[in-house]
Parts: C-alpha cells; structure tokens; sequence
C-alpha cells in the first residue's frame, strides 16, 4: 500500500436489526430473505449474494484490504460466510466482538486490538457507499468523514426526502473541515441550515486515537455511546480535524424490509469481487 493511505475497514455489524425485524406483508420477500431479515442481521440479507459483499467490494475497489466486522457474539452465520464460505482473493477479514448493544462508539472499541495504531476507515453494515466516497477518504490519508448531498440522496438513493430530513448533517467550515454534526435537526434548524446540504450516513477514517474519545465520553440520553460524541470529544479536546468529504452520490440503506427490492433493484448487475 502507499504509505500515507490506509488499508484497514472496521464495518459495524453488531445491531440489534429491530426494525428489519418488524413483519411487513408488503415487502414481499422470498423465504431466505424473510429466514434472514427474521435473524436482524441486515448485512446478511441476500440480494442474489449477502448485501454486505457489495459493501465489500467497493471497499476492494478504494484500495482497502484489511477488514474487521464487528459482530455479535450470536452471529455465526456472518463468521461462518467469511470466515469459511466466500473466497477471498483481495480482502483479508478478521471479527471483533461486541458483547452488547451499547451503541456505536461501544462497538468501535471492539475493534481497537485490529486497528493497533493505525488509520483505518469506518462504514455501516448496512449501507452501501459510492466508490467516489471511500476513494477520495483513503486518498486524503487522515480523518475524514463522508457527506453526501442531500438532494441527490432525494433523487438517487432509495430513501425518501421524508426519512432523510431526519438524519444527521454535518456543517462544513470555511476551510473544508467538519465543523459539527447536527443529529436529528428539527424543522426550524433544518430550515436555517446553510445550502447544500450535506448528510451523514457514517462514512468516516480515523486515526486511533478515536478510541481514547470513545473512552472518554458517557452514555447518551438513550442510554448508548455514541459515535458522535466521541468525534465532539476528539474535535474539542485533542483538537482532531476531520476533512468533509463532499460527495454528490447517493448512499443505498438497507434498515426494514420494506427497503429490500429497492436496495435490490439498484444493485441489479453490481459485479463483486472480494
């Protein structure tokens, strides 16, 4: 690899699943996909082959070799696939357990003993990032986080401009940095945001010293650790800078069932290699 790019992925696949869970007659899934979205394990929904092996691929295809998926003590099935089942030729993958569900900052630091003190990037099981995202964070070699468009979110991705105004925007400052995330704007806030609109979907690079932030921050209202607070920590407290990558691509999410045959139509003819 070249020096100053990094080689590692830790990808959190630890979640609870609760809403893919949730039975909806009308997404009208075939049994191995209902067998699985039953499980929770969203990353394993297959779309012809597991959704997270697309994840994989385009992570393959930014210059990414090392991975860590961050499981469940309960998710053998995820272990057994890419421990055993699935040839690897470009990618290395390696587990970590979280033992609990305490959020995402909690999950992170399953991770640390992988990462060692390395810069490694950080992706969602469950969605699927554009390859101009995850190319230009691992060129950029440092902290970064991925942003993306809101209007070509609207327009590309299968999630609606409803589900979108609640997630999480992050403002960019004057020299191109993340200034702050906002989680969850409200409608006033939303519509005093500056244009464009750039939303995160936790697309993120970090140096290790993320881990001490995540060390260092309490549990949230709902009672998780969660990953923002820890960047909040490291921004604030160890004066860490993290380059926006703006992209104007839409990310794909895979949370209920109801999102499985857009998720599926999108990828329809998506080559994977891993």
């Amino acid at each position: 690899m070249v020096a100053d790019r990094p080689d590692k992925v830790v990808i959190l696949a630890r979640g609870k699943g609760s809403r893919m869970r949730r039975s909806d007659d009308s997404a009208g899934l075939d049994e191995r996909q209902a067998a699985v979205a039953d499980s929770g394990v969203k990353a394993m929904i297959p779309i012809d082959r597991p959704f997270l092996d697309y994840v994989l691929s385009t992570v393959a295809d930014a210059g990414y070799r090392r991975v860590c998926l961050v499981i469940g003590p309960e998710h053998d099935a995820t272990r057994q696939y890419y421990g055993q089942e699935v040839a690897l030729r470009r990618l290395t993958v390696e587990f970590a357990v979280q033992q609990e569900p305490k959020g995402t900052a909690n999950a992170l630091l399953a991770a640390e003993q992988f990462v060692d003190s390395d810069t490694f990037a950080m992706l969602n099981s469950d969605n699927y990032y554009p390859l101009e995202a995850m190319r230009r964070l691992r060129e950029h070699g440092g902290s970064g986080l991925g942003l993306f468009d809101f209007d070509s979110m609207v327009s590309q991705s299968n999630l609606s401009e409803e589900r979108l105004l609640t997630f999480s925007v992050g403002l960019v400052d004057a020299e191109g940095n993340l200034e702050r995330i906002i989680e969850k704007p409200d409608e006033e806030t939303w519509s005093a945001l500056p244009r464009p609109i750039w939303v995160s979907m936790n697309c993120w690079q970090f140096r290790s010293s993320i881990f001490d932030s995540c060390r260092a921050i309490g549990p949230s209202q709902r009672g998780e650790y969660e990953l923002p607070d820890a960047v909040m920590h490291s921004m604030e407290k160890l004066g860490e800078k993290f380059r926006a990558i703006t992209v104007a691509a839409p990310v794909l999410d895979l949370t209920s069932r109801n999102d499985i045959a857009a998720v599926s139509e999108r990828l329809a003819g998506t080559e994977v290699s891993l």
